[in-house]
């Protein structure tokens, strides 16, 4: 609200028999630090209501018939949280008819006889001006909820749209290899894309549920001495892609010196990429998007620049708030839920730092600048980043468990082509006696089964005699921190999120291979040699 804004509602207007009384009741109220506003009669106090009013003081002699009539009816229309406190000021003996029709007709209605002491006038102006005071705080929550609850309903719109677009493509691609059946050389086209529109459900999906665990505080950052610059490198390589599509140029500009802070790596990342892909959605073809990164003070300060369609004044303090999207850009963004500005703001200040948005308007581009607080500069040259995941091959039996046929029979396909011998069960039950036959040494349950759910499973199969060496990962659509710590205690190794990143699943893999083979080598330098 405005200043000026604010002193209109803070007025008191006045009505009174003469001139002199006004000028009278004026000068009191004033010195009393009250905001007065003479009106020359009741139609003046009536148009002067609807530019804005604490409260209205006026004499018995000015309320007849017709002026009572007006002003209730002026007052009858106020929005639903106004009440407009009326002070009437009455002659000896407040009994008169113009009393009673006041009392009748003004719903918050106060009368003070007349001659009255100065400081009774003061405390029950002051009174009326706190009750309006609350009702001003009630309108502006009653705002509030209606905007976030119009932002919701965007969103919620966005959201079906957005999910909707991938699954056209995906469901043309599947109806296009059942009918023509390509050979393997066409046919990857389509696979090609529908992975594309997977991995791009995946991100929208990821991205609600990073904001979900944000906003209820149950999100772990994993701090350790960060290289800015790697961070920086690894997020234009996942912008790339978005780049190279839009035709932008992209420039970076940063120090000799290593700049180092104390972050999460991954969390950073997304950080930056999240601004990068920014940057690279609202250019015009083609654009030029600069990242710039200095030592600023205790700050590592880096600026993602773009030629973008910029923002508007009075959206820059917005920008990062949660479903809020700059109006007519929806087109130019080209697919997205607008929540990853909220999500960087979040991650960058989980981390001690801040971030700001500046742009000249609409059509003149745009900076974000992000400033972390450093660790210690270390004379180090820079770090390599490391770049994806080769994939190898998985031996062994594996056993996959989950009641949706699909998703099951799919990811035995799959673990089939790297190699594995995997079996497939429906059912908690089901796995039980498979696995007791079988006796695999890798298990990829789904947890949210009926009957016995994977939880259980997990324990009975860890009650076998030869279930402490089976290598467990749940693969769940959930990720809240309670069902992880359940999932913990059911003895599993991992907790991994459908769908199952093959990347991330054959690092794991990797990991794990290596741990064990260390323990090996560690038992037989124990063991001494026969």
């Amino acid at each position: 609200m405005s200043q000026d804004n604010s002193a209109l509602e803070e007025r008191i207007l006045l009505r009174t028999a003469t001139t002199g009384d006004a000028r009278l009741a004026k000068d009191v109220l004033q010195r009393a630090n009250f905001v007065a506003h003479v009106c020359d009669d009741m139609h003046a106090l009536v148009s002067e209501l609807s530019r804005g009013v604490g409260a209205v003081m006026v004499a018995e002699e000015v309320i007849g018939e017709v002026a009572t009539s007006e002003l209730a009816s002026a007052l009858a229309l106020q929005p639903p949280w106004s009440d407009v406190p009326v002070l009437v000021l009455a002659r000896r003996g407040a009994d008169s008819r113009a009393i009673a029709s006041a009392m009748d007709e003004f719903a918050n209605v106060t009368v003070i006889e007349r001659p009255m002491r100065v400081a009774a006038l003061v405390t029950a102006l002051r009174a009326a001006l706190r009750a309006r005071r609350r009702q001003y705080e009630l309108r502006n929550l009653l705002d509030s909820l209606r905007d976030a609850d119009q932002r919701k309903t965007e969103f919620l719109a966005t959201l079906a749209h957005e999910l909707r677009n991938p699954l056209a493509p995906l469901s043309t691609a599947l109806s296009l290899l059942a009918r023509k059946k390509p050979p393997p050389a066409e046919a990857g086209k389509y696979y090609e894309l529908m992975t594309r529109q997977v991995d791009h459900m995946v991100r929208l999906v990821n991205d609600l549920m990073e904001v979900s665990r944000i906003t209820r505080g149950k999100i772990d950052l994993q701090l350790a001495q960060v290289l800015l610059d790697s961070v920086i490198d690894e997020a234009v390589e996942l912008s790339r892609p978005l780049f190279e599509r839009g035709g932008h140029a992209l420039v970076l500009d940063l120090p000799s010196e290593p700049l180092v802070v104390r972050g999460d790596a991954v969390r950073l990342t997304q950080v930056f990429s999240n601004l990068l892909n920014n940057a690279a959605k609202y250019s015009p073809t083609p654009g030029k998007v600069s990242v710039v990164a200095r030592h600023e003070a205790q700050h590592a300060v880096v600026r993602v620049v773009d030629t973008g369609t910029g923002i508007a004044p009075d959206m820059l303090r917005s920008i990062f708030d949660m479903f809020v999207q700059v109006s007519g850009t929806a087109k130019a963004a080209q697919g997205g839920l607008g929540i990853g500005l909220t999500l960087v703001k979040s991650l960058v200040e989980l981390h001690g730092g801040t971030v700001e948005a500046a742009s000249d308007g609409p059509g003149r581009g745009a900076t974000f600048t992000v400033r972390l607080p450093l660790a210690r500069l270390i004379p180090s040259s820079r770090r390599p980043s490391s770049r994806g995941t080769a994939e190898t091959e998985i031996k062994g039996t594996v056993l996959v468990v989950d009641d949706n046929h699909d998703a099951a029979d799919s990811l035995v396909e799959l673990l089939a082509s790297l190699g594995a011998t995997p079996i497939v069960a429906y059912s908690g039950e089901e796995a039980l006696r498979i696995a007791r036959d079988r006796k695999p040494t890798l298990a990829l349950l789904d947890i949210g089964m009926p009957g016995m759910d994977g939880c259980e499973l997990a324990r009975c199969l860890r009650a076998e005699p030869w279930g402490e060496d089976l290598h467990l990962i749940a693969l769940t659509g959930w990720g809240q921190q309670g069902l992880r710590a359940r999932i913990a205690e059911a003895g599993f190794d991992h907790h991994l999120l459908k769908p199952l990143n093959l990347s991330e699943f054959v690092r794991l893999l990797k990991h794990e291979r290596a741990a064990r083979d260390r323990q090996v080598a560690a038992k037989e330098i124990q063991t001494p040699a026969s």
